[in-house]
């Protein structure tokens, strides 16, 4: 991580984490992201998006750690706390405040939240937008915004967002820098990256669909009214296996 122009502090924190040496989508943007380019990154699930825009971020705001340097997009709530952790856990050094807001908690603290200028606000697009209409002047928290990131971009981008996207841009500077990061490639990303202006960095680390070569996948085809027991006995097992956490996506909670 030091060849790649971070700050000696991030560099200590990449190897405190266990972040050894970056990975190709980390190698390949984090420089252009330093050099002051919008970066358009499409990699495969668990190949280290998140640092891959968290780190240039971070190294920015340890220069200038005033106002809300970055808003983060997500398409999901449960991927919007999980990018918060990210960025709280790689930031921890430099004692950044960082703002998750976010479906399924109380608005009102996370207006609070947000009128007190943290680093990063890390958001859905629902809920930042309904923020900001409910109190137009929670839109001038981004005045000086460095950043603006769409993680899963390609979902972010879907046409449910539209409005909330037109509401969101809004409230932006023109002058700034556009991250978007993706596992799959779509017409509107490209068309978003051109329309910044800014000079702009393509990566794609492969081609068609696939996942990181580490993980072991299968397929379990169980009767309907049997999924809850046959997944309660696998996570049962795992006790037994050499496995510390496991993640269990659902259609709906």
């Amino acid at each position: 991580f030091a060849d790649l122009g971070l700050s000696q502090w991030l560099v200590d924190t990449c190897s405190a984490l266990g972040m050894k040496r970056p990975t190709a989508v980390q190698r390949r943007c984090i420089p252009r992201a330093l050099a002051g380019e919008d970066v358009l990154g499409i990699a495969e699930t668990g190949s280290g998006k998140t640092a891959a825009f968290a780190l240039p971020i971070l190294h920015r705001l340890g220069e200038d750690p005033y106002g809300v340097a970055a808003l983060a997009l997500a398409p999901t709530r449960e991927l919007a706390a999980q990018l918060a952790e990210q960025f709280r856990a790689l930031g921890a050094p430099l004692g950044v405040r960082c703002l998750a807001a976010i479906g399924g908690f109380e608005s009102l603290a996370q207006a609070k939240g947000l009128a007190r200028r943290p680093h990063i606000v890390v958001a859905t697009p629902g809920r930042i937008a309904t923020l900001v209409k409910d109190d137009p002047d929670l839109a001038k928290v981004f005045a000086r915004t460095m950043f603006l990131v769409l993680d899963e971009a390609d979902r972010v981008l879907d046409v449910n967002f539209e409005e909330e996207l037109r509401v969101i841009f809004g409230c932006l500077p023109k002058k700034r820098q556009t991250f978007l990061f993706s596992a799959t490639m779509s017409d509107n990303l490209r068309s978003l990256l051109e329309l910044s202006g800014n000079k702009s960095y393509f990566f794609e680390a492969y081609e068609g669909f696939k996942t990181v070569e580490t993980l072991k996948q299968q397929y379990i085809h169980v009767p309907d009214d049997g999924k809850e027991l046959h997944l309660t006995y696998l996570l049962s097992k795992i006790k037994d296996d050499p496995i510390r956490s496991a993640i269990v996506f659902v259609s709906r909670c």
